[in-house]
């Protein structure tokens, strides 16, 4: 917790030296097994794709070998017509052909996958962060998050990709493949995850000087507990109770509901995330900082510092109290 001698530090210098528990840590991208059925196909295409390749190079190196260093038999052979038509026309049609026929198959079973889905998603990229709706089965949104999705294990969930400024490329690496997000366009992308874990997603289209710290977090969850999560995020924000959290709301009221929705009160904004439950999630300002009451005190006050040319301005001038009860107001909406 911030305290009243820390007041004079830069506090985006105090939220980087502040622990957090390993579990709240922002993650980072690391390979990793495939954990969804959609990056399953994707893994076994690109180890076609490489057997394929690794064939292909060895048989020319091989032929390159004979030919060079070969005994003088299989030299004057190699230097007939039928090699060039067999090696050079016929064995990269067959070979290539073969390839491409395999990879459009599974790329067509891939696209068909997932007829009956259980959780549809709303996502749209902003600069730079990830704006997350939940729809109904009319396709309405029944309520809205930012940087952190939710699925449930097991399930067939689709995605609505959406962008409304310029090309991000949505990846969840474990999951599933990539897909662009086109301004003007609505792409839709299946995933089913084999089990309940801990996943993060990245923008894999550059999109402005903030594209590598555009993240996402998801988490699959047992279906019991993700249900039980949209009845959660589903609901208004508590209010708040004691003077330090009321004292924090009113703040908020005043600087950060030009931007930001608070569903339950008078915060309506639309330009940045929605923060009803924002202590809920995992990480802040799309995975580049850990969820705790020091980083979000650090990036109020820096977040030009942490993450520089984002929409959302430093309020540097703050005064420390003010600061630390508008962090704890927005930690405490979980």
């Amino acid at each position: 917790m911030l305290t009243a001698d820390m007041a004079a530090i830069p506090t985006y210098v105090l939220a980087a030296a502040l622990p957090a528990p390993a579990d709240a840590r922002a993650p980072t991208l690391l390979p990793a097994p495939p954990a969804g059925e959609g990056a399953s196909d994707v893994a076994n295409i690109s180890n076609v794709l490489y057997i394929g390749g690794t064939a292909i190079f060895l048989t020319v190196a091989a032929l390159i070998a004979v030919a060079l260093f070969g005994p003088v038999a299989w030299r004057r052979r190699l230097s007939g017509p039928s090699l060039i038509v067999g090696a050079g026309i016929a064995f990269p049609v067959v070979a290539l052909t073969a390839l491409l026929v395999y990879v459009l198959s599974e790329a067509s079973s891939m696209a068909r996958a997932g007829a009956t889905v259980a959780v549809r998603i709303e996502v749209t990229g902003e600069l730079w962060w990830w704006r997350v709706r939940y729809l109904d089965a009319a396709g309405k949104p029944v309520f809205e998050t930012a940087n952190d999705i939710r699925i449930p294990a097991g399930e067939w969930v689709e995605f609505v990709l959406k962008s409304d400024n310029v090309i991000h490329s949505f990846w969840i690496p474990e999951l599933g493949g990539k897909l662009d997000m086109i301004p003007g366009h609505v792409n839709r992308l299946r995933v089913r995850a084999l089990g309940a874990g801990r996943y993060t997603g990245q923008c894999a289209e550059y999109c402005g000087a903030q594209h590598a710290n555009m993240k996402f977090d998801v988490q699959a969850m047992a279906p019991d507990a993700f249900q039980a999560w949209l009845t959660a995020q589903a609901q208004p924000a508590a209010p708040a109770a004691g003077p330090t959290l009321r004292q924090g709301e009113r703040l908020f009221q005043q600087a950060c509901a030009q931007c930001h929705t608070v569903r339950g009160t008078s915060a309506a904004g639309t330009l940045g995330p929605d923060l009803t439950h924002v202590g809920s999630r995992l990480s802040l300002a799309a995975g580049v900082l850990p969820n705790n009451v020091g980083a979000l005190a650090g990036w109020i006050a820096g977040s030009q510092h942490i993450k520089p040319g984002n929409p959302m301005p430093s309020f540097d001038q703050l005064p420390g109290e003010d600061l630390r009860a508008v962090a704890h107001y927005l930690e405490s909406l979980k």
